[in-house]
């Protein structure tokens, strides 16, 4: 009986396990670097500044990247947005009275390495109006079909000071991809004269997965047994009285109108919605498609008989 050979076994252990540990490198090597650049531009809106963010993401190779980027300022996050076909994406911010830091980080995805750009200095205006800003974080997620994905949605009072009554803020999104919905807890926020920090409301955003083939409903057979019991003795009859009729052409004739009457109802009936249901089942749910997608998320609020609207947005990227 011969002996194992151990140093054979070893060498193919390690050398497996050497391919294993270099699979994630490799895999990891698949992906193109990027770069990310920012410009941002400042002007003024009903007192407050707002900045238009507009970042570029290019790969190593020169081509446009795909997928979402994220808009932030120090740490804290602000807005999301989806890329365009030529990498690129632009966000409406409005900013608190202050020093900011922004820059844009691309979060990457499996063809393409994350990527942050520099920082841009911004110097907000402080004015002593009633006003807030609308923020979001984390500003995107990636969901499969069928799932949902839930964020935090912060409305800060920019001067809470000056409020003589309370300030509601009222919550909405948009730009959904179709088979998606939204819904806020709770939908409209309170903001008090003595609120110093973020007021917060959660945001889930729910997507639709394949639905189930179609199928027959359990009573199409004893349905059909009971509408041909029902309709073929009308039909001969009204036939009998057809051919009855010959030489009575009056008879003749509303016998015709009869039998056209009767085909009509027939055809109706297997058109109608109940019917469609009952024979076949109910209809098969269409998938949220994949993509990445730009929600706009907006409050709306009415101050002393002046509308203050802001928005922010959320990338979504559905698998």
């Amino acid at each position: 009986m011969r002996g194992i050979n151990c140093r054979g076994l070893r060498l193919t252990w390690v050398a497996g396990l050497g391919m294993a540990m270099a699979l994630p490198a490799l895999a990891a090597a698949a992906s193109t670097a990027t770069q990310t650049t920012l410009a941002v531009e400042t002007h003024d809106k009903s007192g407050r500044t707002q900045a238009n963010a507009t970042v570029s993401v290019t790969a190593a190779d020169g081509t446009p990247a795909s997928g979402s980027v994220i808009f932030e300022d120090g740490n804290r996050q602000l807005a999301g947005v989806a890329l365009d076909a030529n990498g690129q994406a632009t966000a409406a911010i409005l900013l608190a009275g202050g020093p900011h830091s922004l820059h844009a980080v691309y979060v990457g995805n499996s063809s393409y390495l994350a990527s942050t750009s520099a920082f841009s200095s911004v110097q907000a205006q402080t004015t002593g109006t009633v006003g807030y800003t609308l923020t979001v974080s984390p500003a995107s997620a990636s969901v499969t079909a069928g799932t949902a994905a839930t964020t935090t949605v912060s409305v800060t009072p920019s001067d809470a000071t000056a409020l003589s009554s309370p300030l509601f803020v009222t919550l909405s999104c948009s730009d959904l991809p179709s088979e998606a919905s939204c819904s806020f807890t709770p939908t409209q926020v309170e903001i008090l004269s003595n609120t110093t920090s973020a007021v917060t409301s959660a945001l889930v955003i729910s997507t639709e997965a394949q639905g189930t083939a179609r199928l027959a409903h359990p009573a199409s057979r004893h349905a059909n047994t009971m509408e041909w019991a029902l309709l073929l003795p009308g039909i001969f009859g009204l036939g009998g009285l057809a051919w009855g009729a010959r030489k009575r052409r009056w008879l003749q004739r509303l016998s015709l109108i009869a039998l056209v009457g009767l085909a009509t109802m027939m055809g109706a009936t297997g058109c109608s919605p109940l019917y469609d249901y009952y024979h076949h089942g109910p209809t098969t749910t269409p998938a949220t498609p994949s993509g990445t997608y730009t929600l706009t998320v907006t409050g709306q609020s009415t101050y002393n008989t002046t509308a203050m609207d802001n928005s922010t947005t959320f990338a979504l990227t559905v698998k």
